[in-house]
């Protein structure tokens, strides 16, 4: 009992969702229980449930974590005055990168969010974030002159429906290879965007 009380004063959120991370790449949204993330961390399910209130929340909290390290890095790779520049680096890291641990759990995501409503607004609220990283590019481009786009919200909701789709065909099916979603999503942008696809290699 002394060490699982030495263990309480330890543990903070951070290592809390760290550790939901990983279980839900492991088993799934659905499956995680607030049970199994205190056994992984030697604490009682208590200490857990004060950190985050409800299994709902914890596993919600958990998922946005997973994603948000992978927009953090998109949001800083979209920074800068060169459009065609920053384009290329947002592709760099648009789609299923290293493990896929973000994009696993986010197509979980999916199928929890038809009937989990807390599900539901974490996922169109980080949908929308990532989106946003996207348009602004898309607008500075506009902007200056080196993008052809009469519609950048269409643009942006075509690119994102294509490369959901290429996603789940890669991380799932393994029928796309991630070099071919990074060269079909090049291509596309290129034909959206009036520019030669060259650049954006």
């Amino acid at each position: 009992m002394a060490g699982r009380a030495r263990r309480a004063v330890e543990v903070r959120r951070e290592e809390i969702l760290s550790t939901t991370v990983e279980l839900l790449d492991r088993v799934g949204l659905a499956d995680t229980r607030v049970a199994d993330v205190a056994v992984a961390l030697d604490v009682s399910p208590a200490l857990v449930f004060y950190h985050f209130g409800t299994k709902d929340d914890l596993v919600a909290e958990a998922f946005a974590h997973a994603v948000e390290k992978g927009l953090h890095r998109m949001e800083k790779a979209a920074t800068g005055d060169d459009p065609v520049e920053r384009l290329r680096r947002v592709l760099r890291l648009y789609g299923p990168t290293g493990r896929a641990t973000g994009w696993r759990i986010w197509i979980d995501a999916w199928a929890v969010a038809q009937r989990d409503p807390h599900i539901r607004t974490v996922l169109q609220r980080l949908d929308h974030q990532w989106q946003d990283i996207l348009r602004s590019v898309v607008d500075d481009g506009v902007a200056s002159g080196v993008f052809t786009c009469a519609d950048p919200a269409a643009t942006v909701a075509r690119l994102s429906a294509l490369v959901d789709g290429l996603s789940v065909a890669a991380v799932v099916h393994r029928s796309v290879s991630r070099d071919q979603l990074r060269s079909w999503v090049a291509g596309q942008l290129a034909v959206e965007l009036g520019v030669d696809v060259a650049t954006l290699d």
